[in-house]
């Protein structure tokens, strides 16, 4: 590496065995890949049992995609059949693609122009516009939840803010100073987002014949909790191994997911056949993906997914995910139905689960929801 790269690293807080504390240094992904290095450090390289060998493809017309203009027409079996497609989509596999969304154009061009703006400065300038946190929330930019150094990293980086509660971030340097217009374009997207979700909530909990605000009612408008992440993943020279996201489900009722440009890097795992499916994903759809705690609120009828990211040899993709839940003090249930009285879910507390979550995480399976089952 060259000086400039050797000098370009994220700083991350880990703690070893005995209970001390030391600073691990990651090399920042996106330098390598501007500076043409061939050979991947040795901390992101995993076995090959973990990446794109077992995966399949699914064509977009065999994956579930809903319309919200169809959503909110009033012809009566139309409506009907999208709500069946939307309750299908998230039980088999806990993510849907939303078209017709109603999100202004000029709006996610602006949001993408703010974001390749960001990521186009130096490393420097950014770290001199925006600083890092570690706490829970890991807000700012730089590496998000590593633990230790013995497992494989993701290639990935990353800017996360959080825009609700509005005051949460005050006195904080978790917004980036440049491009000047960052916040003002991030906080006037999560507006229309929210409004989505709302409405996508309220159809999922009218797709499965449960009263319209069984969910949304955990959300309140100034107290709410969504947090804004935004993924990097530049073009990386071993893709076949190196993951850009490790498998996990995501500690939300829903996550609402746009990318840019290039598709091709998200896959799930399917809930029956048990294989890595590369999702088929429109850059002008917004994927929509269940949390655990819409898999708890639902008790079991909606699943969350379980996820990741791949690499590509020759592409960048950009993606921002806006996360949402209550406050963490708010207790969750599962939801009582006229079709089933048998709970397989427990009451559990936002915060207390989110704190198991990532001490659990990351695994090998979806074992973190097994926390709220009876």
């Amino acid at each position: 590496m060259d000086g400039a790269t050797l000098n370009s690293f994220h700083e991350a807080t880990i703690y070893n065995q005995d209970g001390s504390i030391r600073t691990l240094k990651v090399p920042v992904v996106q330098e390598l890949a501007r500076h043409g290095f061939r050979e991947v450090p040795k901390m992101f390289l995993r076995p090959p049992l973990d990446t794109l060998n077992t995966t399949i493809s699914y064509l977009s017309k065999d994956f579930p995609s809903i319309s919200m203009e169809k959503l909110r027409v009033d012809k009566v079996e139309e409506r009907k059949k999208e709500l069946q497609k939307l309750a299908n989509g998230f039980k088999e596999w806990g993510m849907v693609l939303v078209s017709d969304h109603g999100i202004p154009y000029n709006l996610l061009s602006g949001v993408k122009d703010v974001i390749k703006g960001f990521f186009g400065l130096s490393f420097e300038e950014k770290k001199r516009c925006v600083g890092t946190y570690t706490t829970v929330d890991n807000m700012g930019y730089g590496r998000n939840f590593i633990k230790s150094d013995d497992k494989p990293l993701d290639w990935i980086d990353r800017l996360t803010m959080k825009v609700s509660p509005k005051e949460s971030t005050d006195g904080l340097n978790v917004w980036p100073k440049k491009p000047a217009n960052f916040r003002e374009v991030v906080e006037s997207y999560a507006e229309e987002v929210r409004k989505l979700g709302d409405n996508i909530l309220q159809a999922i909990a009218e797709s499965l014949s449960l009263e319209k605000n069984a969910f949304v009612r955990y959300f309140e408008p100034k107290t709410r909790d969504i947090n804004v992440r935004i993924n990097y993943y530049p073009p990386c020279p071993e893709p076949k191994s190196t993951l850009g996201l490790s498998p996990h489900t995501d500690g939300t009722v829903l996550t609402l997911l746009i990318q840019f440009d290039t598709s091709g890097g998200l896959q799930v795992k399917h809930k029956h056949k048990k294989l890595w499916v590369s999702v088929p994903w429109p850059t002008d759809a917004i994927l929509v993906n269940a949390g655990d705690f819409l898999e708890i609120m639902s008790n079991g009828r909606v699943q969350s997914s379980w996820h990741r990211a791949v690499t590509q040899a020759d592409l960048e993709r950009y993606s921002m995910a806006l996360f949402f839940n209550p406050p963490l003090s708010t207790e969750i249930e599962p939801i009582e139905s006229d079709n089933s009285r048998d709970y397989e879910y427990k009451k559990v507390i936002v915060g207390d689960y989110l704190q198991h979550l990532y001490k659990v995480s990351p695994t090998s399976s979806k074992v973190a929801i097994k926390y709220a089952m009876i």
